[in-house]
């Protein structure tokens, strides 16, 4: 890439600039790109989790627009540093992980990761290629450049001290490590999360003490999950998965709470920002039914995953389903023996059809299932026990758009 002109240089931080959070600096961005043109990118991922989620794509759709901008992206896959563990947000030491498991997620990491990024420009590298070598000097050496005074700035560290809370010498040892990866690869720019700050902040101040330019740190936002508070998590059940049926990432998305709508557009899809704020502005005019909103936004997530055609599919089958309320072409069906769900003088026990069939996780679940709404065969039903249908097949509704089709055998 040649030297950019004053224009390409604006074009550029206007791209970059769009639903990011914080730059440090934004004036050091645009001189290293005013300077060098290409950048060196930085993304670093420690593979603690098997699946990405929207929350995740964030700034891995940061990264991607980096590549498009013809600037050399590099993703270090945190082999070791994913042993050590991120204490980043933590209230508490995070248990340690093994190579093993660390590679088992690897392996489940590239392939979703290609729905986003750019493999073919993306120089992919493991820290464990230097961090596993490097000698115990060159280590002490790392270490001095650093205080503890000034690691327990940081937030999270400073309450667990506060509050007499452990913390543990491999917890300080990782901003160090996740730094000296910035040093090995004279990163001019990382891309994080913003809960990631203190970690950049940490990569800056040893950059220059190794005699390096400090790297700009782009800081992308928490997206708080389907709950509309918390971030989103695939341990709170309120994400949406990138590898997720295009069918039910749509579905999900139409539970995104309406204060949400236009964040999800701004960092999920690749709307324009001219169209992004018609959608604001007709919203906060009241001139457009929220929902209908709610549909373009979830179209536009599901095509950039799925392509054009199965995102049609998914906002059919959502209407079909949620607005007409017929049932989903694609209905799941399980066989369920039916002496283990029949009494002996006849008659269906409600409960023990839910449990034999998954849709109640225990006993309990059912009773709750079957006391509140919950209807077989079109029929709102409120007594455990019913008549065994002549064809001995059921369609269980039990919740909005969740159906099960029951075979007794």
């Amino acid at each position: 890439m040649s030297q950019l002109t004053p224009q390409e240089v604006e074009h550029q931080l206007q791209l970059i600039s769009r639903g990011v959070e914080e730059i440090i600096t934004l004036d050091e961005l645009k001189e290293k790109l005013s300077k060098k043109g290409r950048l060196k990118v930085k993304l670093g991922i420690d593979p603690t989790a098997k699946d990405i989620h929207l929350g995740f794509a964030v700034v891995l759709r940061k990264f991607k627009l980096f590549q498009e901008l013809g600037h050399h992206t590099t993703l270090i896959l945190g082999d070791f540093t994913a042993m050590v563990g991120d204490p980043s947000g933590k209230n508490k030491t995070r248990p340690m992980l093994t190579k093993e498991d660390v590679q088992r997620n690897v392996q489940n990491y590239l392939p979703q990761l290609g729905k986003i990024i750019d493999l073919s420009k993306t120089e992919v590298v493991y820290n464990s290629q230097w961090l596993d070598s490097m000698k115990l000097s060159d280590f002490i050496k790392l270490a001095s450049k650093y205080t503890l005074a000034q690691m327990l700035e940081r937030e999270d560290f400073k309450k667990r001290f506060e509050a007499h809370q452990p913390i543990s010498l491999h917890e300080l040892i990782y901003p160090l490590l996740q730094a000296y990866d910035s040093v090995v690869l004279e990163a001019d720019v990382e891309l994080g999360g913003i809960d990631q700050k203190f970690n950049i902040l940490v990569a800056r101040y040893i950059q220059k003490e190794y005699g390096q330019e400090p790297e700009v740190g782009v800081l992308t936002p928490i997206l708080e999950g389907l709950d509309g508070v918390q971030k989103m998590s695939k341990s709170l059940g309120n994400y949406v998965g990138i590898s997720e049926p295009p069918e039910v990432m749509y579905r999900k998305l139409m539970r995104v709470p309406d204060h949400l709508i236009i964040r999800y557009m701004i960092l999920c899809t690749d709307m324009p920002m001219d169209e992004i704020n018609q959608y604001k502005k007709a919203l906060e005019e009241g001139t457009i039914n929220p929902r209908d909103a709610k549909m373009k936004m979830a179209f536009n997530v599901v095509r950039m995953y799925w392509g054009e055609e199965e995102a049609s599919k998914a906002q059919e089958e959502f209407i079909r389903v949620f607005s007409k309320g017929e049932l989903p072409v694609n209905l799941k069906t399980v066989e369920v023996g039916l002496d283990e769900v029949s009494r002996s003088e006849g008659g269906l026990d409600l409960v023990e059809l839910l449990y034999r069939a998954g849709i109640a996780s225990s006993k309990r679940e059912a009773k709750r299932m079957v006391s509140s709404s919950l209807k077989v065969n079109g029929e709102e039903v409120k007594e455990r026990f019913l008549e065994i249908p002549p064809n001995r097949e059921l369609i269980i509704n039990y919740g909005k758009g969740k159906y099960l089709k029951v075979k007794l055998v």
